[in-house]
């Protein structure tokens, strides 16, 4: 998710097309660009990759401007749509508006229905769509659209980083727990940028000013600067997600204040230290698992090697819809290095496992290049419970660790031996952050209120309380 708000007319379309390509990471199924020209806003997405979707005629045609926002997004249940994808635009009696959604609403079904009740008629299956009709309803009410932003986060509950553009102003808001991170960047030449991650700010040359603040609201307009509106800040419990750190975020990214790269190093050592094994090499399982089996190399003194050659044209296999086609997706992207490997004892680092049959490919692979033993190091605590905020873990049944214990894991994944991060070490492994993390998926204590059932599909309401966008 990105946006940018310039001082004059600029090719604000080509920056946020770059930013994208640093974001791809975080949403491989869609993704969209609007921009806006003297109030004027085009846009365009689609189902695919940013170099698929924006080609020199695309980009060309939505042209130039003095802002514009960016999204990537990540289906849920296999299901591609481009009505889905983002930027959400929506034309309104008060001015149009393009709205950009990292996040899940937990209360978006009961939403959904009050809107629909009251005549109100959906294009989508997003909780990004009752997120915009929210803001526009108020917009009715209020003086301004930041005043109808700040209105309609008091009906929010759940997790939401938001950037949206009317025809004059460039918003950012965060939720006021801060699950899913937001920064704030500004050029050279005065022009600020929202970014989920830094690495976006880093991709265009600006420099890193600050994080949204959890319940904050961040007006950005040509020409006027910075507004920022606290209402709403300071009134949960603060819940910045550690999957951020484990898996999601770039490396090269800093979250509230802490460095992605030196917590996966901090979560590799924190291993070292509490699960040690007697090993020739180290590998980590690319690219997350890479810094974690850094960090435990440095500590155990276990030589680090590069044990995998990765496909870089395959994307992330979490974030892929499917369960067949994550499992595909691994022996597509990774082929075992026996010159590493073979005749070895090889220690494994993986950022976690999830459903678990990912891992047994990845075990299997080391196995056929020769590794005589495969002991397996998760930088995560095991999985237990369901995501409500943006992560697509949407059952416990679904998650390997509720339904083995870890040695019965380690046997079906066929590793010689397996553990895992503790929870008291997840939490140590960011100590610059600013926030406290949100650690519900591994404990089923979550900062604030979740949904009593969790719908299996999304068809099942209209709507999912699983929801990821980015």
């Amino acid at each position: 998710m990105f946006g940018i708000c310039c001082n004059r007319e600029s090719d604000v379309v080509h920056m946020t097309y770059q930013a994208l390509y640093a974001l791809q990471h975080r949403g491989q199924e869609s993704c969209g660009i609007a921009v806006n020209n003297d109030g004027v806003i085009k846009h365009y997405s689609d189902v695919g990759l940013v170099p698929d979707v924006f080609n020199a005629r695309v980009l060309g045609e939505l042209g130039t401007g003095d802002m514009a926002v960016g999204h990537t997004r990540s289906a849920v249940k296999g299901e591609l749509s481009r009505q889905d994808s983002q930027p959400l635009y929506l034309r309104h009696v008060k001015g149009p508006m393009a709205l950009c959604h990292n996040g899940s609403i937990v209360n978006a079904r009961a939403l959904r229905e009050a809107m629909e009740l009251k005549g109100t008629v959906f294009h989508t299956s997003t909780d990004s769509e009752v997120i915009a009709y929210a803001i526009t309803h108020a917009r009715l009410r209020t003086p301004s659209i930041e005043a109808a932003v700040v209105e309609a986060m008091g009906q929010l509950e759940g997790a939401y980083s938001l950037v949206i553009m009317s025809p004059r102003k460039l918003i950012a808001a965060r939720d006021p727990s801060g699950f899913r991170p937001l920064c704030i960047g500004q050029l050279s030449d005065g022009s600020f940028i929202f970014a989920s991650e830094s690495c976006a700010l880093d991709t265009l040359g600006a420099r890193y000013l600050r994080d949204v603040e959890p319940g904050e609201v961040v007006i950005a307009s040509p020409g006027d600067g910075l507004r920022s509106i606290t209402t709403h800040c300071g009134t949960q419990k603060l819940g910045l997600c550690a999957f951020e750190f484990v898996y999601i975020a770039r490396p090269d990214s800093v979250v509230d204040g802490a460095s992605v790269h030196i917590a996966r190093q901090n979560a590799g050592r924190f291993l070292a230290q509490d699960s040690p094994v007697e090993a020739d090499v180290v590998i980590g399982a690319p690219d997350s698992g890479l810094d974690a089996a850094l960090g435990f190399s440095k500590e155990s003194g276990i030589p680090y090697g590069v044990g995998f050659i990765k496909n870089r044209y395959i994307g992330r296999t979490f974030i892929q819809p499917d369960q067949n086609q994550r499992e595909a997706s691994v022996r597509l992207k990774l082929n075992a290095l026996a010159a590493t490997v073979s005749g070895k004892r090889v220690v494994l680092i993986d950022d976690s496992i999830v459903r678990g049959t990912t891992i047994s490919v990845v075990v299997d692979l080391l196995r056929q290049a020769g590794a005589t033993e495969v002991h397996v190091r998760v930088a995560a605590p095991p999985f237990r419970y369901p995501c409500y905020f943006g992560v697509d873990v949407d059952s416990r049944e679904s998650l390997i660790a509720n339904s083995y214990t870890t040695e019965e894991i380690n046997n079906i994944i066929g590793a010689d031996s397996l553990a895992y991060l503790s929870i008291e070490a997840v939490k140590k492994i960011a100590p610059t952050r600013s926030r406290a993390f949100c650690v519900g998926c591994f404990t089923g204590q979550y900062p604030v209120p979740t949904p009593q059932v969790l719908p299996k599909s999304r068809f099942e309401t209209g709507i999912s309380a699983q929801q990821k966008e980015e």
